[in-house]
């Protein structure tokens, strides 16, 4: 544990590239290496016209009828541009696989702000897509979309082409599952892994064994003697034992069936954890908890292989059970640069709360999730979870570039950007979170 936060600073970026149509793999595949899940795939579908009037003030709908797919299991929308927005509607029905059972129309969040700051190496690699969310829809063979423009108050022109260029729909098969959560760590298993699994596992070898599934809960007492070991020793800086909650369990990216291939090789870092934004991946709460690791595996396919992302981007991810995961690939105890909140990814860290919460009550347990990993991870940086701090803006629809704006230590990922996320349900369980964080923390 000694010295993990002074060997975690050092930037290194790169982005993904974003993938070309593909078919997921017939059932007869040679299996991947059994230190892997098997692996997914993508379906990459242009999008059309579905209707042509050009009468002023009318949007043109783009979109795809009913058609049999490969399997997927999560649905998106992507475009060229990842400085345009979809100003619009976009909506999709799928058929359960094999079945002749169609789903309702559902709706996708059109916003793309869970993305790399705009002026960072990520979002300027030319790689980088427009995206909407995702959304789980389960085993599906059968699709159909529609993107509709909202109807523009401006010129003739301006309604001819009312929606971005380049729309494709993307769907997503997770592939198949890890061994289970738990399993013992040793074993050929452990010892077979890829040179990036083996990496992506070894910056949390001090809290685990290299290969592990899970990094263990520790108590409080055990998590605050480790802090201040990994300070040399030295409380003067608190002059009392360091205000830092127990450490949850937490699954790793090898416990959900990470494809690390896929993500960008090197990790990436900020100089320190400030703040934590609290989102919903708005994907839906159509699942079990024992599908978690497959909508996990779902989005970080998502957002690195149609989004352009250099890896999933959010840092933690936290289930509707309560169960907390490792995300963005470097480390749980280090300041890892994600892709969550736009315009303050620098010093922050992005926790989503798998679903959606604008109608739908979070999950106690899932809100309990976040005060956990919060009272541990900004115990780590010193942070307090009922006070504020200052961030400097990237630059957004809020704040303008270099803006220092003061902020809650555990924020609502709208606070720093105009977008309904983490869902009106879950932001106003935020004030109990955060003081049960600091409550854990001792505070």
């Amino acid at each position: 544990m000694r010295g993990f936060l002074a060997s975690s600073i050092g930037v290194t970026c790169a982005a993904a590239l974003a993938l070309p149509l593909t078919l997921p793999a017939a059932s007869h595949a040679v299996p991947a290496p059994a230190q892997d899940s098997l692996p997914g795939s993508t379906q990459s579908l242009a999008l059309a016209p579905l209707t042509v009037s050009r009468a002023a003030g009318t949007p043109r709908v783009q979109g795809l009828p009913q058609r049999d797919v490969h399997p997927f299991s999560l649905v998106g929308v992507v475009w060229d541009d990842p400085n345009t927005e979809l100003h619009g509607q976009v909506q999709v029905r799928t058929r359960t696989t094999g079945t002749t059972t169609w789903s309702a129309w559902q709706d996708m969040e059109t916003h793309n702000d869970d993305a790399p700051d705009l002026e960072s190496s990520e979002h300027t690699s030319g790689h980088v897509h427009g995206s909407t969310a995702p959304l789980w829809v389960g085993d599906s063979d059968g699709v159909e979309v529609r993107v509709q423009g909202d109807a523009p108050a401006a010129t003739r022109a301006a309604a001819a082409e009312p929606l971005p260029k380049g729309l494709r729909l993307e769907l997503v098969d997770p592939g198949a599952e890890p061994p289970p959560q738990g399993a013992p760590a040793d074993g050929p298993r452990a010892t077979a892994l890829t040179s990036e699994a083996a990496a992506a596992s070894a910056v949390n070898a001090e809290l685990a064994p290299l290969g592990a599934t899970s990094v263990p809960a520790l108590s409080k007492k055990a998590s605050e003697d480790e802090l201040i070991e990994a300070r040399g020793g030295d409380t003067s800086a608190t002059k009392a034992r360091p205000y830092v909650g127990a450490r949850p369990r937490i699954v790793t990216r090898k416990g959900w069936g990470a494809d690390e291939k896929l993500r960008e090789r090197d990790f990436a870092y900020t100089k320190t954890v400030k703040a934590a934004f609290v989102h919903h991946s708005a994907s839906g709460n159509n699942y079990r908890c024992s599908q978690a690791s497959s909508v996990i595996r779902s989005i970080y396919r998502y957002h690195v292989k149609s989004s352009g992302w250099r890896d999933i981007g959010y840092n933690f991810l936290v289930d509707k059970c309560g169960n907390i995961y490792e995300g963005r690939a470097g480390g749980i105890t280090k300041p890892v640069m994600g892709a969550h909140t736009l315009g303050f990814n620098t010093n922050s860290m992005g926790i989503a709360v798998l679903g959606s919460f604008g109608s739908s009550n979070p999950p106690a347990a899932a809100v309990n999730a976040i005060a956990k990993l919060t009272a541990w991870k900004l115990g780590l940086y010193g942070a307090n979870p009922r006070g504020t701090t200052y961030l400097k803006s990237g630059g957004g629809n809020l704040y303008r570039k270099g803006k220092n704006v003061r902020l809650h230590v555990i924020s609502g990922h709208r606070d720093g950007f105009a977008t309904e996320c983490p869902g009106r349900r879950l932001y106003n369980k935020l004030g109990k979170a955060r003081s049960s964080s600091a409550h854990l923390q001792g505070r």
